[in-house]
């Protein structure tokens, strides 16, 4: 959520960040949300400072033997009370529309992020590895794990339906390989706290992280109860650990890293990437969270970055960085690199994590704070959050980069202890 007071001191400043998203928003009807709402604040104030002095008035009347002006001022104060009452239900309705307003707004966007319409004005920042020369006709993951028998997709739409899946032997032990690989990585080497957050929570913790309300068609909500929903990523509820929390200045940064399925409906991209694994309604991934002081978010962002594309590195998978453009960047998200890894089955770079830098956008919206020093007033925090990855993408990734003439798997070395020293997938191995 973006700041009243900033809003209201440079409209200009929201008016070119929208523009620069392509967001089509009424900007003069919220700066007059904004005036009304003052003006309704400050006519309550007045009446009741008058009716806290009246009251003190009626006192002193009545004890002074002057019954006649106490009554009539005390007729007159009934009649405050009343449109003091009145005026606090219109304040509490405006407050509610203009929370309501303020949670369609997009993030501003840093200065240095690309402006451009869609993904195809993104900037890349950098590429690491070389796609290998196979020197054969590459397979897509689709096809490599249907014959080693390790994907099975038409057993996974039997059981629920299109883009669900199931993994097999191997298949399933590498998933399950590249899981613990990441969360030892980013626990032991980058000093990242573990979490095993719900798999489900509720409509305040995803309004917290922006999900909710501009998200709600791409979400998976349960009947009952009410109001909850299946997790589209760990970064709602491993963020909302600290909503409605004040921090202490000695407890940042605080680094989270977390394993949780996912779910998403993907209400939007009906029709899009349908082969395989790279669009499930539900995949795993192994999530990093920060909670940091403000001047350090920027860096934060840079090293959290730099800890996913480790992961790459240590998998041997050939990837580019980008900034996201302006037209492309998340709703709540105030910078972004994407990392995508080279897919030779399907000839491009395909995205694999979204490494982000809210500033205090969801911190506002969850009441994240922290006390700088004591007795100090008290700050949001910024938040962070990024892939340490997707582990389907990195699963199908492993197949594509490492598959062999003969159509088995290199498994990478940094992988092998977590397959129990096995070198290679294959239809015997499998």
């Amino acid at each position: 959520m973006l700041d009243r007071r900033q809003i209201e001191e440079d409209p200009e400043a929201l008016r070119a960040s929208l523009s620069a998203r392509r967001h089509d928003f009424d900007v003069d009807g919220l700066l007059k949300q904004l005036e009304h709402r003052r003006d309704i604040l400050r006519d309550l104030e007045q009446l009741q400072a008058r009716r806290n002095a009246g009251s003190k008035e009626v006192g002193a009347l009545f004890k002074a033997g002057d019954r006649e002006a106490g009554e009539a001022l005390r007729v007159e104060l009934a009649s405050l009370g009343q449109q003091v009452g009145e005026l606090e239900t219109t304040a509490r309705d405006l407050e509610a529309s203009l929370n309501d307003t303020l949670l369609q707004l997009p993030n501003f966007i840093a200065s240095d992020v690309p402006v451009g319409s869609d993904e195809g004005d993104n900037k890349e920042i950098l590429r690491w590895g070389e796609p290998a020369e196979l020197g054969f006709e590459a397979k897509d993951h689709v096809d490599l794990g249907q014959e080693l028998g390790i994907l099975d997709f038409e057993r996974g739409a039997k059981v629920t339906g299109a883009r669900f899946t199931v993994l097999f032997g191997a298949g399933a032990r590498l998933s399950r390989a590249l899981t613990q690989f990441m969360l030892d990585l980013h626990t032991v080497e980058h000093g990242y706290a573990e979490v095993l957050p719900p798999f489900i929570v509720n409509a305040t913790a995803l309004t917290g992280t922006g999900q909710l309300p501009k998200f709600g068609e791409d979400l998976f909500r349960l009947q009952k109860p009410d109001n909850y929903y299946l997790v589209p990523t760990a970064e709602v509820p491993v963020t909302n650990l600290h909503a409605d929390e004040i921090l202490e200045d000695a407890q940042l940064p605080l680094k989270y890293t977390a394993y949780t399925p996912c779910f998403r409906a993907e209400a939007g991209s009906y029709g899009r990437d349908t082969r395989g694994l790279i669009r499930q309604h539900q995949f795993e991934k192994v999530e990093l969270v920060r909670l940091v002081r403000p001047e350090e978010s920027e860096e934060a962002h840079e090293e959290l970055t730099t800890q996913a594309e480790k992961v790459l590195q240590l998998l041997e998978l050939p990837y580019r960085k980008v900034s996201l453009c302006s037209g492309d960047i998340g709703f709540s998200a105030w910078k972004c690199y994407d990392l995508e890894v080279w897919l030779p089955g399907q000839g491009a770079y395909r995205e694999i994590s979204s490494c982000s830098n809210f500033r205090d956008f969801q911190a506002r919206r969850a009441g994240i704070r922290y006390r700088p020093g004591k007795g100090a007033k008290p700050r949001f925090v910024h938040t962070l959050n990024g892939s340490g990855l997707a582990v389907g993408r990195a699963l199908l990734a492993v197949l594509e980069n490492h598959q062999q003439e003969d159509g088995s798997i290199a498994i990478p070395a940094r992988l092998r202890p977590y397959m129990g020293g096995l070198e290679s997938i294959g239809p015997v191995a499998s």
